[in-house]
Order: structure tokens, then sequence, then C-alpha cells
């Protein structure tokens, strides 16, 4: 358990813009930051969830009571570095497990992420729930700041809505993920999760990683068998260079997307986007596989979705959440080209949907 007296010591404080104030205790990096405010519902892999790059410019908040408990580690990383703004918890837990190497707390600290600890997460959920993802500042530093000028700070915060955070989170320079595989995969990294570069090398994909800037050009250059666009953070909207790019591509080589990849590839094909109220953030999503008529348990992070009223005629709808009834998956009907709105390579989360980088294999094999 986090020391009692450690938390006297170091309070902190978690300010909305809607003017709600939650106090708590501070842990990992003593800095002040303003961020968006949004919850996840899984009850592990946060280590994962710290690593995501899709989560860049945001405040987690976990609803799971007990963090830190399995400690970090990094095999269980899934990028670079952490890109989010702050995470929000209940109960930080000291590590008891064989594969930890360092504290949560320890980890955060490292790479320079405050955390807050000793809220009523479930209050603050249900407010995020009712009102929607709500800007907000951290303020976990040791200089003195008044709760209201908190709250002034993160009205004023800029916030994500028409922010290219692709370009903070992508790789510097193209590179190879494996040398070996039937077909070669031109990735354009948005965000890109290891556990997809996994995905794609276990069904036989050679993977060259591109930068989100990277040009039509540029990927045709390698003669690739398809190419493949990634999650990522943000406003899908804000990234015109890759709309640009991804209708350049359209036709000429198979495409696959994912979370904002598939969001991408509808705003290319003529689609809209919209913002969710609050997002979808955890690993228990169910989703309708409408080809199949399945039920698949999904893994999911995003705050924009795809209007379906603006879907053009090429394009049909092959997954719906079945919590609010929005796309998260879509197919071309005649050109090989598809994408979906959660994360079939879960990390972390299920693992109903991982046939789906088959079935971005058998798009290249036609």
């Amino acid at each position: 358990m986090y020391n009692w007296k450690k938390r006297r010591e170091r309070a902190a404080f978690l300010a909305l813009a809607n003017g709600a104030v939650f106090r708590g205790w501070s842990f990992g990096a003593p800095v002040d930051t303003a961020g968006e405010a949004v919850f996840n519902t899984g009850m592990s892999g946060y280590q994962e969830i710290l690593t995501d790059p899709s989560y860049a410019g945001q405040f987690v908040t976990l609803t799971a009571p007990e963090i830190g408990n399995y400690g970090c580690n990094p095999q269980d990383v899934e990028s670079r570095g952490l890109f989010l703004n702050g995470l929000v918890i209940h109960e930080l837990n000291e590590p008891s497990n064989c594969r930890s190497e360092e504290s949560l707390s320890g980890y955060l600290k490292r790479n320079g992420k405050p955390g807050i600890a000793g809220i009523d997460t479930r209050s603050l959920t249900v407010m995020l729930r009712d009102e929607g993802s709500q800007k907000a500042y951290l303020h976990t530093a040791d200089e003195p700041l008044s709760e209201a000028e908190a709250v002034d700070r993160a009205r004023a915060w800029a916030g994500l809505d028409g922010q290219d955070y692709a370009a903070k989170v992508t790789a510097g320079k193209p590179y190879e993920w494996n040398r070996e595989g039937d077909f070669h995969v031109a990735a354009f990294d948005f965000g890109i999760k290891y556990n997809i570069l996994r995905g794609m090398a276990e069904n036989g994909m050679r993977v060259t990683v591109l930068p989100a800037a990277a040009t039509a050009a540029d990927a045709l250059a390698l003669k690739p068998d398809g190419v493949f666009l990634s999650n990522g953070p943000a406003d899908p909207a804000a990234l015109r260079y890759a709309i640009d790019a991804i209708r350049t591509l359209a036709g000429k080589v198979p495409l696959f997307g994912i979370c904002l990849g598939h969001q991408l590839f509808g705003l290319a094909s003529g689609a809209e986007c919209g913002r969710l109220k609050f997002g979808h953030h955890g690993c228990n999503h169910p989703v309708r596989n409408l080809l199949t008529g399945r039920v698949e348990i999904t893994s999911q992070n995003h705050n924009f979705a795809l209007k379906a009223e603006t879907l053009p005629a090429a394009l049909e709808v092959t997954h719906i959440n079945l919590n609010d009834n929005t796309i998260e998956g879509i197919r071309h009907k005649t050109e090989p080209a598809a994408s979906v709105q959660f994360h079939p390579e879960a990390a972390p989360g299920p693992h109903d949907a991982g046939c789906l980088f088959r079935q971005f294999r058998q798009l290249m094999e036609r």
C-alpha cells in the first residue's frame, strides 16, 4: 500500500474545467500539467495503457480500485515511451509479482509523468460519463497553486480538437520491424502499438514502419503488398496530410486500418467524424460482427467515431458497438480496403478479433 505519511506530505489535486476538484496524493513525477480527463474500465494492463500513444494529451482515470500490485517491466511496453499526461487512480499498491522490475510510481517518475492517488475514481468516472470528457489540470508540484487558478488553467488549455498529436508520437524516420514474411506491409505510424506489429509479423507479414507524415509516394516506393494505417491520438480531421495520402493510395494497394487509421480511412473515403461524449476506453466493449453475426468483446481507446449518416455508398458497415450503436468497422464494396475502430491486437484485452490480421493477409492474397 502507499505510505500514509507520504500522502500527507505530497498533497495533490485534479481540477476540471467544470469547476470540480478532486483531492488526493501525488506519486510519480512532481510536475503540473493540463490534459483531457477520460476513464478506462479495464481491470488490468495499466502498463500497456501507459505506453499506448493513443492516450497522448490525456489524464487516464483507471476505474479498477487497486493499481500497481504487479509492478512494471520492459516486456509489457507498447511503444518507445509514455505519452499520456497523467494517471489518476484510487489506491496505489506496492508491487508483489515475479515479473515486476520497478514500481508503478518509480516507472512514472523515471518517465517524467505525474500521478494522483487517493481520490474517489467512481465519482469522477460518473461525472465524466454524465457530463462528458473534461479539460483538466493536475497539480502535483511543490509550488503552491490555488484550486481556482488550476480550474482557470484547465479551461484555458487548447484541448485535443483540431490538434495533430500524431506528429508528437510518430517515429522520426522509417524502420523495419521484421525482415521476414510472405507479404511486405508499409505501416503508417500515427502512434502504433508494438503488439499490432507483432500481430502482423505472426501472420507472415514483413513490416516497414513509416512516419505519420510520409506521403503516398513514399509508401508506394517500397512496392508493398499492402498498407496499414495505425492507431493514434486525438482528432483525425487535423491530419490532412494523412487523409490526402490515403486517398491517393486507395485502389492502388490493399488497405487496412485500426482505430485512428479507421477514422482516417473513412474521412479519405468521404465520411465525417464526430466526437463521442466520453469516448470508448477499456477492454470490455461488445461489438457485433455484421458479417458473421458473432459478438466480440474488444479493447478500445478512442474519442471520435465515424458518423453513420455520412458514410458514402461505396462503403459498408461491418461492425457496430452494442453499447451505443456507433460504427466499429467498415469495408469498401469493390476495393481491397477495410478498417475497424477497436484493437484486435488487445494488449491489454481479449483476443476475440485477432483473426482480423489474417483477414488483412487475405486482402493482399487477392
